[in-house]
């Protein structure tokens, strides 16, 4: 019994193996990595700028997230 589930998982890693690089190799696999490295490149540069513009206008975070109250 012990044989058989370790080749049933011997068999599985090499089919799951084969088709992860089949995945790779297709262009929809390279379009999706590039797309999302340019949205995060997006996201770090966004995110960059408002934390300088946070910086530069000396507002304190503690301050700027002080709850609301009603008068």
């Amino acid at each position: 019994m012990g044989h058989r589930n370790g080749n049933f998982a011997v068999f599985a890693l090499v089919v799951s193996s084969l088709a992860l690089a089949s995945m790779v190799f297709t262009d929809a696999y390279s379009q999706a990595a590039q797309a999302e490295a340019s949205g995060y490149s997006a996201l770090t540069h966004e995110v960059g700028g408002t934390l300088l513009c946070v910086n530069d206008a000396g507002l304190d975070m503690n301050m700027a997230a002080a709850p609301v109250v009603a008068q």
